[in-house]
C-alpha cells in the first residue's frame, strides 16, 4: 500500500500529524504538497493526489483542507475517484465498505489530530464489501461514462 497525501495551507498542520501516524504504522506515502503554511490553491493539490491514485502510482489518497469540502469536490471531478468527506470513524468505515472510496478527505478546522488519525486507521483497515455495493459502485462508473468521462 502506498498513500498519496496532500493538503492546502488550511490542512498543512494536520497533514503533518497524519504523516507521522503513517510512518509509525509503516504505511508508505508520497506527499503531493503543500510543503508549508503559505497560502496555496487546494484544487492543484487535490488534482495531484487524485491523479496519483487513478494513475496507480498510489493505492489510495488522503486530502486535507480547512473543511475537507473543497478538496473532495475537486477530487471527485477526476474519473475513477470516489472521494469521501469523513469526520467520524463510522463514515470512514462505510465509505470503504459500501462505496469503495479511494480518497479520504477531512478538514483541519473541523476535527483534531487524535480523531483524524483514528479515522485514517479505520479507513485504511476497512475493506470493500462488494456484493450489492459493487453493483452500485459500477453504476457510479456508468454515470461518469454517460457524461463523457472515463475512469476505472
Amino acid at each position: 500500500m502506498r498513500v498519496a497525501i496532500g493538503s492546502d495551507h488550511g490542512g498543512f498542520m494536520l497533514k503533518q500529524e497524519i504523516k507521522k501516524f503513517l510512518e509509525q504504522e509503516k504505511v508508505a506515502y508520497h506527499d503531493y504538497g503543500t510543503l508549508s503554511q503559505e497560502s496555496c490553491d487546494y484544487p492543484d493539490i487535490a488534482l495531484a493526489v487524485a491523479e496519483a491514485v487513478t494513475g496507480r502510482d498510489c493505492t489510495c489518497g488522503i486530502l486535507i483542507c480547512g473543511t475537507g469540502i473543497g478538496v473532495s469536490i475537486v477530487a471527485n471531478k477526476v474519473p475513477g475517484i470516489r472521494a469521501a468527506l469523513c469526520h467520524d470513524t463510522f463514515s470512514a468505515r462505510m465509505a470503504r465498505a459500501h462505496n469503495n472510496a479511494n480518497v479520504l478527505a477531512f478538514g483541519e478546522r473541523v476535527i483534531g489530530s487524535g480523531l483524524a488519525t483514528e479515522i485514517v486507521r479505520v479507513w485504511l483497515d476497512s475493506e470493500f464489501a462488494g456484493g450489492r455495493h459493487g453493483r452500485r459502485v459500477d453504476k457510479i462508473g456508468a454515470v461518469e461514462r454517460r457524461f463523457g468521462r472515463t475512469g476505472e
